[in-house]
């Protein structure tokens, strides 16, 4: 039996970075950065008001209060958008936020702090020098780095780069994830059930699971239990990585393994569970991994297999990396002593889980699953899992 280490990195061996592209920030969301981005432009681009108020010179008004309030002349008045202005000595200038500081003035008194005059105002408190004003480049000066190398591009990541004038990035592309279910039992769902038969689930998981990752699913067209009918959907595969379920074990009727093996694709047994038949290979020269049918076994194998697959494609340097995330166990339950258990797992409270099924991690729960939030990753050696353990926990999306 091979351990889950050893098939990641099997796995893994299979894929490479796809190629990178430009493209504008409007098509850049949730891919990863190829290389550093820097600033273009300074932020804030110019010297402006962080308030609605006056631009005044600051020794000017620095004894103001309320019982002695300075009166000045307003001597414009700027908006954002408006080009700076110039403040004279002994006057104040209407401005609103945003707007740029008229040259000479080095504060803001803000308009709640006056009379809100606009031919004269009465200033009720003093400002130091520099209050309320956005010094230019106090934000990010051009050459500043703003996204790093393989860094995602999250929508707040995005709008910064926009803010210091970056209109394209540098990206790996979307992978596509051609998605194929197979055997005779399967009906779509909403259709009626016909005796042995049971609705297709794999394919809606296996879809959303490819989305959440980043990529882009190409769910194909179911196949039977037929091995000729499985290699024309291979065949007609446009994708980055093929991903299969069912039919790889030890049945009579398993297509997968049936129309594969000795064909570029090997099967094996990992040491893990949920998930212990896997295939792995290429199909005309495109990267396989053949899942098992049981969709929480589906689940998992995305989680701990498919999904570093993926990384790897979008250009991640260390695939399924990372801090571990880790949280105590509420209420316990019993693990597959001689396998790395997968226990699907929901929050009691911040940092505490138990177990989301009732049945433990058996690999046919699968409308149970939809309580589960992650998976508890049990070493091989453990035999029981009890309250206050301390279990590693594996996410399925990004």
């Amino acid at each position: 039996m091979r351990d889950l280490e050893s098939h990641v990195a099997r796995a893994l061996a299979l894929v490479a970075p796809l190629e990178a592209q430009s493209r504008p920030l409007s098509r850049a969301l949730g891919l990863t950065s190829v290389r550093d981005v820097a600033a273009r432009d300074a932020s804030p681009p110019f010297d402006n008001s962080a308030m609605d108020g006056y631009a005044v010179r600051s020794d000017e008004v620095r004894a103001a209060t309320t019982a002695s309030p300075v009166r000045l002349p307003v001597a414009g008045e700027t908006a954002a958008g408006a080009p700076p202005a110039e403040l004279r000595a002994g006057a104040a200038w209407r401005i609103m936020t945003g707007a740029p500081m008229p040259a000479g003035a080095d504060a803001v008194v803000p308009a709640e702090s006056t009379d809100g005059g606009t031919a004269w105002v009465e200033i009720a408190r003093g400002v130091d020098a520099g209050r309320h004003v956005r010094r230019a480049g106090e934000d990010a000066r051009p050459g500043d780095v703003i996204v790093r190398a393989g860094e995602t591009l999250t929508a707040a990541r995005l709008a910064a780069l926009a803010a210091v004038g970056v209109s394209e990035v540098v990206v790996v592309r979307p992978a596509r994830v051609a998605v194929i279910a197979t055997g005779d039992e399967l009906v779509d769902a909403g259709q009626a059930l016909g005796p042995g038969q049971i609705h297709d689930s794999n394919s809606v998981l296996l879809a959303g699971l490819v989305r959440e990752a980043g990529a882009e699913p190409v769910v194909m067209e179911r196949a039977s239990d037929a091995p000729e009918q499985l290699l024309e959907r291979l065949a007609a595969a446009d994708a980055d990585l093929i991903v299969t379920t069912g039919g790889v074990s030890v049945g009579a009727y398993d297509v997968v393994k049936a129309a594969l093996a000795g064909a570029g694709v090997e099967f094996v047994r990992v040491a893990m569970q949920p998930g212990k038949p896997q295939g792995l290979g290429a199909v005309h020269g495109t990267p396989i991994a053949c899942l098992p049918g049981n969709p929480v076994s589906v689940l998992v194998s995305f989680a701990v297999i498919v999904a570093p697959m993926l990384e790897r494609l979008r250009g991640e340097p260390t695939p399924g990396g990372g801090d571990p995330e880790t949280a105590t166990v509420a209420r316990g339950w019993r693990a597959a002593l001689g396998r790395r258990q997968f226990m699907p797992v929901r929050f009691t409270g911040p940092r505490t889980v138990e177990p989301a099924t009732a049945g433990g991690s058996g690999s046919h729960l699968i409308a149970s699953l939809a309580a589960a939030q992650a998976l508890a990753d049990v070493p091989a050696d453990v035999d029981d899992v009890t309250a206050g353990d301390t279990v590693t926990l594996v996410r399925w999306s990004r």
